[in-house]
C-alpha cells in the first residue's frame, strides 16, 4: 500500500477542485493549475476531502502513480494557496543580480552579462546577493532555480558562483606550497 496515497487530502475552504474526465482541476486565490490524469488511478472528491486510489494495489507501477498523483494534487493545493519559493545566493567578488522586466541580467565573472529570462508564472526578485524565484507551480519553481544556478554553478575551491541558500558546498584545499629546503 502506497503510505502517500491512501492519506486522504482536505481542501481548504478557498480552493475548487473540479474533475474533467481524466484532468484535475485546482482553483485557489493566487491561481489555477491542472494535471491531466491516467487511467489506473481514480480520484474522488467528497465534500472537501479528496481521496486517491488505483485500480490494482497489488501492482507495483499502479501503486507508484498513487502516491505521484496524489503528491502532485496536494502541491497543486499549497501552490495555488500559499505558493512555492526557492532562494539561491550569488557569491564572488563583483557578482551581482538585478531584475528588469522579466529579464533576469546576472553579472557572474563572464566577460559579458548574461540575460536569463523568466517564464510567465514565475516571479523573481533580488536583494544584495539572494534571488528568491516565486510561484504557484513546484515544478517551474524548481526547474527556474536549477536553470539560474547553472548559469555558474558554485566551485569548490573558493566557493564562487550561484548556490542554494540552504546548499553546503564540500570545499578542497588548494594547492599547498613546497615547503623549502
Amino acid at each position: 500500500m502506497s503510505r502517500v496515497g491512501k492519506k486522504p487530502l482536505s481542501i481548504p475552504d478557498r480552493v475548487e477542485i473540479s474533475k474533467d474526465g481524466e484532468a484535475i482541476r485546482v482553483k485557489g486565490p493566487k491561481g489555477e493549475l491542472s494535471v491531466s490524469g491516467h487511467p489506473r488511478v481514480n480520484v474522488d472528491i467528497e465534500g472537501n476531502t479528496l481521496t486517491v486510489g488505483v485500480k490494482d494495489t497489488e501492482n507495483v507501477h499502479d501503486r507508484a502513480l498513487w502516491g505521484l498523483y496524489r503528491r502532485l494534487i496536494g502541491n497543486m493545493v499549497t501552490g495555488v494557496t500559499e505558493g512555492f519559493e526557492k532562494k539561491l545566493e550569488i557569491n564572488g567578488v563583483g557578482y551581482k543580480a538585478a531584475v528588469s522586466g522579466n529579464v533576469l541580467k546576472l553579472d557572474v565573472g563572464f566577460s559579458h552579462p548574461v540575460d536569463f529570462t523568466v517564464p510567465t508564472g514565475i516571479e523573481i526578485s533580488v536583494e544584495k546577493n539572494v534571488i528568491t524565484v516565486r510561484g504557484i507551480d513546484k515544478q517551474a519553481v524548481g526547474e527556474v532555480a536549477a536553470g539560474i544556478r547553472r548559469i555558474r554553478k558554485p566551485e569548490p575551491y573558493k566557493g564562487k558562483g550561484i548556490k542554494y541558500v540552504d546548499e553546503t558546498i564540500r570545499r578542497k584545499a588548494g594547492k599547498a606550497a613546497k615547503a623549502g629546503d
